[in-house]
Order: C-alpha cells, then sequence, then structure tokens
C-alpha cells in the first residue's frame, strides 16, 4: 500500500522529494501485530524493507540540463526518518527504528535518504549503531537535531504536538508530514558571492555589464567596511524580493495547471476546506529560500576588511582589478595570497563568523517582509524563511560565479551548504561545530546543511567511534546545531574511483543532502568532493 500510493504521487507531479516521513512510528504496530502472531519473524520483515528500498531506488525521472547540474547524480531526495520524540517527548526509537537502520545498511544504496532524528535522550546503544552505519561509507543517516527544530516551528506557529512529529523532507528540510504544503524548499537560488560582486560593481553584473539594479556605489570609491555593508544590504534585499516575485510566477501557473489531486487528498485538511495544496489546502504552508555559498560570502567579507580597510594592504582598486581578472600575473598572485591569508569561516574565529552572521541577518529580515500564494487562504504560515540546502547547486552556481575576494578563482565551485571552504577549516571539526552555530540558525528553519568527511580509518577504533558520539552530543546539546552527516571515505580512494572508475561501481558518497554513486557524478562535482577537507579528532 505504502509503495503504491508513493510511487503514484511522484508520477502525479513528475516530482523528488516525496518522503516516507516517520516510518517507524506508524509502521511499528503492523510490525509488532505481525510479530506477536507468528506472520513476520525480524528477519522476513528485514528482507521486506530492503526490497521495499530497492524498489524506491529504481525511480527515476527525466531532467532539465540545468537541473541535472544542479542535482548531480539524479537523486530523488526520498527520505526516511527515524528516532526523535513522541508527542509527549518520550524517546520514540522502537524495534521498527532499529529494523529500518538495520534494513537500509545491508541495501547500503543512495536513495533512500535516511535521517535519524536525534535529542538529548537518545540511548547510547542507539547513537553506538548510527555509528557503526556511518563507517560503512555511503553517506547515511544525516542527523537532524529536535533540540532547535522543534522550537524553531513551535515559534512560527505550528502546534506543538505537530511539532513533535516533523520528519525530513529530500535533502534536510522538515515538515510536519500529512499536513504542509506541497514543497517546503524554494523554487530559486540566492548566489550570495555573485550577489556580492554586484553590490561591488554598484548594482551591474560585472559578467555581463547589465544594470540589475541601483546600487550604492562602486567598490573602487569605497573607503571604509561600513561602505560595503550598505552596498550588500542594498543588493540582497532587492534581490531576494525578486526571488520571491520568481517564486510567485510559477506558484500561480502551477496553481492552475497541476492541481497533485491525489497528493491533495492525502493531505489535512484539503478534502476540509474544499482546495488543493496549491490553494492553500493544507494545514501549514512555509517555504526556505536556498542560499548558496555561505563560506565563500563569509571568507570574502573578512578579507574585505582586514585586507583592504584594516591593513591596507591592498586598494579597493587594486582588489578590483585582480578579480576581475581571475589573479592573472605577478600582482594578481599576490593579491589572491593575502586574501587566502586572511581569517576563514570554520575555524572559531569570531571576526569572520561575526561578519557572516551579520550579512545573513540582512537577507532574514527582508525575507521575513514577504509571503506564498498560499497566505491568508487557510494554512498556518504561508511565509518564506532562510535554509542553506544548496543540493550540488554549489558547483553549477560557481561556474557562473567570477572570481571572489575570498580568494575562489573564477568558475570555481562555490562551498556547500554551510560547510566551510575547502582546506580553509583548519582547526579540527570542534572549530567547525563552533562557527556553524554562530550562524542565526534558529532563524534558518530550512535547514542547516553541514557536510564533513573522515577517513574510514579515524574511525577504526572504538575509543574514536566514542569520540565522534560525544562530539555529536555537544554539537546537538550545547551548540544547538541543526544538522551534519559524514562523507566516510579517504582522497586516495576517490581520486582510484576518477582514473579507473569499473573498478569502483558501488561507491558511494554524500554529495549534499544526499548520497549518489561517485562514477554518476560530474567530473566537477567529483573534484569539489575530493576537495572537501578531511576531519581528525
Amino acid at each position: 500500500s505504502m509503495w503504491l500510493i508513493h510511487l503514484v504521487l511522484q508520477i502525479e507531479s513528475n516530482g523528488h522529494s516525496l518522503s516516507y516521513g516517520r516510518m517507524d512510528q506508524y509502521l511499528y504496530p503492523f510490525y509488532k501485530k505481525d510479530l506477536e502472531s507468528g506472520k513476520e519473524t525480524e528477519e522476513s520483515a528485514c528482507e521486506k524493507m530492503t526490497n521495499l528500498w530497492l524498489k524506491t531506488f529504481t525511480i527515476n525521472k527525466i531532467r532539465s540540463w540545468s537541473h541535472t547540474q544542479f542535482s548531480a547524480g539524479s537523486p530523488l531526495y526520498q527520505n526516511v526518518t527515524v528516532g526523535g520524540q513522541t508527542a509527549d517527548k518520550k524517546d520514540a526509537v522502537n524495534p521498527m527504528t532499529w529494523l529500518i537502520l538495520k534494513s537500509v545498511a545491508q541495501t547500503k544504496l543512495p536513495q533512500p535518504n535516511l535521517t535519524v532524528r536525534y535529542h538529548a535522550g537518545l540511548s547510547a546503544e542507539f547513537m553506538n549503531e548510527c555509528i557503526e552505519v556511518v563507517r560503512l561509507g555511503f553517506g547515511m543517516p544525516a542527523f537532524n537535531n529536535d533540540e532547535i527544530i522543534i522550537p524553531s516551528f513551535i515559534e512560527k506557529g505550528v502546534k506543538e504536538e505537530d511539532a513533535y512529529n516533523y520528519s525530513a523532507i529530500g535533502c534536510v528540510e522538515t515538515a510536519v508530514p500529512g499536513k504542509w504544503g506541497y514543497r517546503c524548499t524554494g523554487m530559486s537560488f540566492l548566489n550570495f558571492p555573485k550577489s556580492l560582486l554586484i553590490a561591488m560593481n554598484d548594482g551591474v553584473d560585472p559578467e555581463s555589464g547589465v544594470k540589475l539594479c541601483e546600487g550604492a556605489g562602486h567598490f573602487r570609491d569605497m573607503t571604509c567596511y561600513e561602505d560595503v555593508e550598505r552596498a550588500w544590504d542594498k543588493i540582497i534585499r532587492n534581490f531576494t524580493k525578486h526571488s520571491v516575485i520568481i517564486e510567485t510566477c510559477c506558484d500561480m501557473v502551477l496553481e492552475e495547471t497541476v492541481p497533485d489531486v491525489l497528493c491533495s487528498s492525502l493531505v489535512e485538511d484539503c478534502i476540509g476546506r474544499g482546495k488543493t495544496l496549491k490553494e492553500g489546502g493544507a494545514v501549514y504552508d512555509f517555504i526556505s529560500g536556498l542560499q548558496v555559498g555561505i563560506a565563500n560570502m563569509a571568507d570574502s567579507l573578512a578579507a574585505i576588511k582586514k585586507c583592504v580597510f584594516e591593513d591596507k594592504s591592498m586598494t579597493p582598486a587594486e582588489l578590483w582589478d585582480a578579480l576581475m581578472n581571475n589573479f592573472e600575473g605577478e600582482k594578481g598572485l599576490w593579491i589572491r595570497n593575502l586574501l587566502l591569508a586572511a581569517p576563514k569561516y570554520g575555524n572559531d574565529e569570531d571576526y569572520v563568523d561575526s561578519l557572516i552572521r551579520s550579512a545573513y541577518e540582512v537577507y532574514i529580515d527582508e525575507i521575513k517582509k514577504y509571503h506564498n500564494t498560499r497566505y491568508g487562504r487557510g494554512p498556518i504560515g504561508g511565509i518564506y524563511y532562510a535554509g542553506t540546502s544548496s543540493i550540488s547547486a554549489n558547483v553549477g552556481q560557481g561556474m557562473g560565479t567570477l572570481a571572489t575576494p575570498d580568494g575562489r578563482k573564477a568558475k570555481e565551485p562555490l562551498a556547500e551548504g554551510c560547510s566551510p571552504s575547502h582546506g580553509m577549516d583548519r582547526k579540527g571539526p570542534t572549530a567547525v561545530f563552533k562557527t556553524v552555530a554562530k550562524l542565526p540558525t534558529k532563524e534558518i528553519t530550512g535547514g542547516v546543511l553541514l557536510n564533513q568527511k573522515v577517513t574510514p580509518q579515524l574511525l577504526s577504533k572504538p575509543e574514536d567511534r566514542q569520540k565522534l558520539t560525544m562530539l555529536l552530543r555537544t554539537f546537538f546539546n550545547r551548540l544547538h546545531g541543526y544538522h551534519v552527516q559524514y562523507n566516510v571515505v579517504s582522497r586516495e580512494t576517490l581520486k582510484a574511483a576518477q582514473k579507473n572508475p569499473e573498478e569502483y561501481r558501488d561507491l558511494i558518497v554524500r554529495v549534499a543532502g544526499y548520497s549518489a554513486f561517485f562514477n554518476a557524478l560530474s567530473r566537477q562535482t567529483q573534484d569539489d568532493i575530493i576537495e572537501r577537507t578531511e576531519q581528525n579528532f
């Protein structure tokens, strides 16, 4: 029954991110009854679950080339959520939770995504088993944190009992299953580093020469860092407004042409209201934007502030010319080296972390002013909030972005999610966690996506696995981190797979909020994953 509905819903919408919700919660009563009656054993039930995952993996769809670039590896973002808490705030882990974890580990496929809802009361036994699955190296499970997500939902008007029933949708986005609008993620990506270049160029795209909006002056003429902040404020507010206009146009067309009747009939309270999802039939309707290049933006602002306006090691004109020339020549190389030596996001340095928080808060303040087309038509919410789930758009958007003040060259990938730029996080995973925790996480309800990479050898000893467990508990309990997931693979293995792909046909990596076969990725995306920092404890 589940599989039939799951399949038909995706055919109906030609969509993706159709997720199974909290499967361990709604399947457990059936599992328990069948075990007690002797109809099933744990082994036979596990076989049925692995068969379901195999069927889930068979779903795919035709995509445009632009969509293909932004979702490398052809993911369908079908998420399964386990763990977390019940509505009465008790640990929700049950025998079905363990069975799902076991069956996903046995199949070891890129789909479905497996998300574990973390909370402070999660048992050591279950946490240890999750780390054992992480060790298998296929990027699962990802961890979402009840301690920040539930309060964030309640603050925005979601009933407490519904907030405690949230599940992951697609990558790291979250929603209340059976009560949410037809999407929880934006349709448009907002490229922060490119927006900064346009702000520095008085509202003109430096690559095309097209004036996109009124700016606040050219960087060459700026005399202090506050001038840069004013320019950013003006441009990002303008672009945020236009991103909502784009999404509104899409939503209006979809409402008229794609009613998704079956999906609407299964979501409260579409039948009661006599409205489809796209007309406002759901109980809740919130959407997150998609902001790309968080770390590049942080590092760029820090480099501008320190190198140009504090140390005065280069003039605004010299930096701008170097960016436009992609750091070519002896002087360009000299300038780039100075930029690369500036403070970097991911190292728990307040100097840079405070700059990106301030810049991000401008976007958050602006996006709060707008609402979607379902606003006032029934659902609670109808508003937008921030989200860092860039999928693999960091590669595609990097291809369309000139050199940036962090020292990144033109066309190189941008940083993924809220993760630090490759090789710039030099003080270990604790510093990364502390940096990410300084973002306005409670306002980024759409997801604060953090990818980390470790070698298999780092988790080979029980004491090292315990270190990772303690690190995760600290990140979630004390720092109120939103999310983290792990690639457990060495650089050497990835390089070998590039050279001899036929020998690594089953190699799976975590790309963004999803996993994919390494050989199914473009060369640029493969290189991006290879260059990610390998952490040590």
